[in-house]
């Protein structure tokens, strides 16, 4: 399998990062939490539990627990529902006690997380499910939080998208700015091959000729950029299972049907990760 196919068809691997749930902790406790620990004794342990407040997908519970466990490494975590299941409003989503000021110094920086992972699991099945008749699979982009895109990418996968590369180093992206600068798809590719043989190549075209030229340099995936529908089912034609073809570009709810039913393999939405619409969650304690 060429290293393209394991950069699209593989989720980022996303261990636990004790170092960066630190970086998050500093980042809004530093010298402490004034109110929390005003208000409640040290010792002084609390019930909480996690309560969805919209319908959706459940992503990021991990992560949310593993920010809690930094604050007090005793805590009873208690998971109802899985990653990526589906929830109603009012579904209870975890239950948890431990030390009252660890659960309220980490609630926010938990609820951030869990809370933008769920959106982007959320939006990503709602694309899914819009094109389950058709073969063609959401892709994600590298639009992201710097810092936070394995998390993004996990969420992706989570709701049933498919992760594309997960940086610069692993799939070779020739864009409109690479063409311009080597003189062609041609000389683009070449280059491309010279420099890292071993690296999966994809190329941005815009027009049937461009799509010709990348099909005759051989690359294993070309993207559809800003394409009409019938541009893309004329593309599909051409290609012929020679490549694996993305459709990309002002993809939305409205026309992602009539993408998917032009044959393209993949539909990538940046819109997935950047312009996330974070899932309503609710914690709620009870002093034990």
């Amino acid at each position: 399998m060429s290293q393209a196919s394991n950069s699209i068809e593989s989720a980022i691997e996303t261990a636990i990062d004790l170092d960066r749930i630190d970086r998050w902790l500093a980042e809004d406790v530093r010298t402490g939490d004034v109110t929390t620990d005003a208000v409640l004794d040290a010792s002084a342990p609390v019930a909480a539990r996690w309560v969805a407040k919209a319908d959706g997908v459940v992503a990021g519970l991990a992560e949310a627990e593993a920010v809690f466990r930094r604050l007090d490494p005793a805590l009873d975590w208690r998971a109802a529902v899985a990653e990526g299941e589906a929830v109603v409003a009012g579904t209870e989503l975890v239950t948890f006690e431990g030390a009252g000021r660890a659960v309220l110094t980490g609630e926010r920086t938990a609820l951030n997380i869990a809370q933008r992972m769920s959106g982007i699991a959320t939006a990503t099945r709602g694309y899914v499910e819009l094109i389950a008749e058709h073969p063609a699979r959401i892709l994600d982009t590298r639009k992201t939080v710097p810092g936070l895109r394995d998390l993004d990418k996990k969420a992706v996968a989570i709701g049933g998208g498919v992760n594309h590369r997960a940086g610069l180093y692993d799939l070779a992206m020739i864009k409109d700015n690479h063409i311009v600068a080597a003189g062609g798809i041609t000389a683009a590719v070449a280059a491309v091959r010279a420099h890292a043989p071993d690296i999966g190549i994809e190329v941005e075209t815009t027009t049937l000729d461009e799509l010709d030229e990348a099909l005759a340099a051989g690359v294993e995936m070309i993207m559809l950029d800003n394409m009409a529908p019938e541009t893309m089912v004329l593309a599909v034609e051409r290609t012929a299972g020679r490549a694996r073809l993305e459709a990309s570009g002002n993809v939305g709810r409205d026309n992602i049907v009539t993408i998917a039913a032009t044959g393209v393999d993949f539909i990538s939405i940046g819109a997935l990760t950047h312009s996330v619409i974070a899932f309503d969650i609710s914690q709620r304690i009870d002093r034990i």
